[in-house]
This record gives C-alpha cells, sequence and structure tokens, in this order.
C-alpha cells in the first residue's frame, strides 16, 4: 500500500471509528510513518536503531547478504509488511528449510493480525497508527513473504490485468525504476529476476512491482510458491475488507467494542458511504489520495493536512533524554520495538529461526539488544 491508503484512507476509517480529528491525525500519520522509518533517519535523531520498521532502497543495497543480514530484513519486513499467516502451516512433499520460509507467507486474518491489535491495545495512539498498517498491508501483500526467498516470491511473466470492461489485457513488465508505471499502456515496474535464492530482489512483492500497491487492480499471476499455479488478486475486494477490519480494529482499540477477532468487519459504518468508497477504491490511478483526503474532509469537516513529520522529528530532538519517550516519535518507537519483539518472538517460539533468535522477556529476563530494554522497563512500570 501506499500514502493515499496508510495515510488518508486511515484517517478515514479512525473517523468512523469515532477517534475526533486530532486522534486520527495521529493515527494516520503513524500509520504512514512505518514506511519511512529507517535506518538512516533513526541514525539522525540519535534514536533506537532497532525500532526501524522499513529500509531504504540504498540500506537494501548495502544490506549484508550472510545469515544475521537477512535475519535483519526478515525482522523488519515480516513484523510490519508481510505479517505471516500461519507459522505452523503444513506442505506436503518439501525440507524443513522450504517450509520455514513458506510459513512466512503473508495473508489476512491470521492469527498475527489479532496478536498485532491487542498489542495496540491500551497503547499510544501511535501504537495504534502502527497495527494499522500492518493489518492494511496483511490484505494488500498477500501471498507473498517478508523474507528474500527465489523459491516462494518469485513469479514468471505470466501477468494479466483485468480491465473494467471485462476483458483482460497482459501486463508489460520493465526493470527501469526511474520510470512510472503507465496505466493506459499496462506496462509496470519490478524487479528484476535474480537466481540467487536470497537475493534482495526476491523480497517481498518485488516480482509483482507495485500491482499489490493499486487498490483498482484486478490481477492474475502465477506465484512460485504455489507451483507457478494461476492465482487471482483482487485488490478492490480487498482494500474495502481492509478499511472495514481497520473500523472494527479501531472500535475496539477505543474502547467501543468489547472484544476484537478476524473476519469481523464493520459493514455497517460505511453503508452511508460505500458507494463513495468503492469509486475511490475503483478508480484506475496511480495514487488515489486526492479522492481520500476530499472524503475525509468531509467525514470530519476539518482539513487533513499533507503528510509531514519534521515537527515530531523536532520535538525527539530538542526534548531531554528521559522525556524522550513522551514524544510523537518516542511513542512511535516503543510501539515499534514491541510489534518487532512479539513478531520475531512467535516466528522463533514455532522453530523458526529466519528471524533470528527471541527471549521472552517475561520469563527470562532482558537479555540481547539494549534498544529492547525499553520494553522490559515499560512492562515493569505497568506491573
Amino acid at each position: 500500500m501506499q500514502i493515499d491508503f496508510h495515510y488518508y484512507a486511515t484517517y478515514c476509517a479512525a473517523y468512523l471509528a469515532g477517534y475526533s480529528h486530532e486522534e486520527s491525525m495521529e493515527i494516520c500519520t503513524s500509520a504512514q510513518f512505518v514506511d519511512l522509518c529507517s535506518l538512516t533517519l533513526l541514525k539522525t535523531l540519535e534514536a533506537p536503531l532497532s525500532a526501524a520498521t522499513t529500509q531504504l532502497t540504498m540500506e537494501m543495497a548495502d544490506a549484508r547478504a550472510d545469515l544475521l543480514g537477512l535475519q535483519d530484513i526478515t525482522r523488519i519486513w515480516a513484523s510490519f509488511h508481510f505479517l505471516p499467516y500461519d507459522l505452523y502451516a503444513e506442505k506436503k512433499n518439501c525440507s524443513r528449510i522450504y517450509r520455514n520460509k513458506y510459513r512466512l507467507i503473508c495473508r489476512p486474518n491470521g492469527v498475527l493480525v489479532e496478536d498485532t491489535v491487542l498489542l495496540a491495545k491500551g497503547k499510544s495512539l501511535q501504537a495504534v497508527g502502527l497495527a494499522m498498517h500492518v493489518l492494511a498491508d496483511t490484505w494488500a501483500h498477500s501471498n507473498f513473504a517478508g523474507t528474500p526467498s527465489l523459491v516462494i516470491n518469485n513469479t514468471n511473466d505470466y501477468f494479466y490485468e483485468h480491465l473494467p470492461d471485462g476483458t483482460k489485457r497482459k501486463i508489460d513488465f520493465r526493470h527501469n525504476p526511474t520510470a512510472p508505471d503507465d496505466l493506459e499502456k499496462g506496462q509496470f515496474v519490478n524487479s528484476l529476476f535474480q537466481p540467487e535464492e536470497t537475493a534482495i530482489m526476491n523480497l517481498g512483492h518485488g516480482r509483482a512491482g507495485h500491482l499489490p500497491d493499486y487498490s483498482f487492480m484486478k490481477y492474475e499471476y502465477l506465484p512460485a510458491w504455489g507451483d507457478y499455479e494461476e492465482i487471482v488478486k483482487d485488490n478492490p475486494s480487498d482494500y474495502l475488507h481492509a478499511f472495514c477490519q481497520m473500523i472494527e480494529a479501531m472500535k475496539f482499540l477505543r474502547g467501543s467494542r468489547e472484544s476484537f477477532a478476524v473476519q469481523r468487519y464493520d459493514w455497517e459504518a460505511i453503508a452511508p458511504y460505500r458507494d463513495e468508497i468503492m469509486e475511490i477504491i475503483q478508480k484506475r490511478q496511480l495514487d488515489a489520495s486526492a479522492q481520500w483526503k476530499a472524503f475525509g474532509e468531509k467525514l470530519s469537516g476539518c482539513e487533513i493536512g499533507e503528510y509531514d513529520i519534521s515537527r515530531y522529528k523536532q520535538e525527539y530532538s530538542q526534548a531531554e533524554k528521559e522525556a524522550k519517550d513522551d514524544t510523537f516519535l518516542g511513542k512511535f518507537f516503543l510501539a515499534s520495538l514491541r510489534q518487532k519483539s512479539m513478531v520475531t518472538g512467535r516466528i522463533f517460539r514455532s522453530g523458526n529461526l529466519l528471524a533470528g533468535f527471541s527471549v521472552d522477556y517475561r520469563e527470562k529476563g532482558f537479555r540481547g539488544i539494549r534498544d529492547f530494554k525499553k520494553i522490559v522497563d515499560q512492562m515493569r512500570e505497568e506491573k
């Protein structure tokens, strides 16, 4: 997903869930920040480096290709953008190594989606926004895994877009990252085929380009993990489900729902606006920000400013050391550390080492990366 959904659409969902304009702005700003909180940015802020929720292109180019480097990549992408669906999934006639990668495939409504929402309960608005990013991406990034793997994430050149008139058109992929996608000609950018199993190009949905990020796209393709058998990805339906599930989740986080469980969608909340929402989702355009922004401003009667994190950077930089955790970014970093710790812990306890080792702090005490001591200290204060 892109800024149009993570920022503007998340604002709309938060407002429909009952949050105020100001609260909705904090939530959607945090949701979008998940795509921007890189190691490079954290270094400039002298913030906890383990709070990184994404990796820049230049960071990926310099990423270590050894075991520790691949584990670090997986911790970030599986925790925030490709949340695993079933860490105990079985697949016949395959090796343990293959099965561990297969178990990291992202899909909506997995156990970890519920864990992600429950983890944000009673926490900051920044934690709410981060959780909504993770939840939404399970719909957009479905069928890909947040670990570099040719045998899981590769596709071949069989890609067909389902057009609004009912016909299908073959998608023409190019490999020039500076060239914009061309909707009229059906030309899109994707990553180059790399025969090495753990090449960075084989991370996530790179082989499908930005097709998963466009809400209007409905297309069919042949995933490697599915033995190159045809699968149809219906983004308009998935994005609508993601939107309604965010509303349901945020009503729980706000306190107007007693519980949260997967497979629940607040269709009632969007009933008066369903046609308008579907019109936004299905419009063939590379960026739906303007339409979501207009819809959100109609809902709240307030202006949704352009995404701007600069004032929060300044607030964090100027805060005293003991007060940094109480700033906007400080709260986001704590939410990031909690989410990454939870997901990597679940992966590790499933017997899968692709995201490295993990320790349950509540049982074993603090051991490991210094940044995560913040979580332990906070849990002690909560007790």
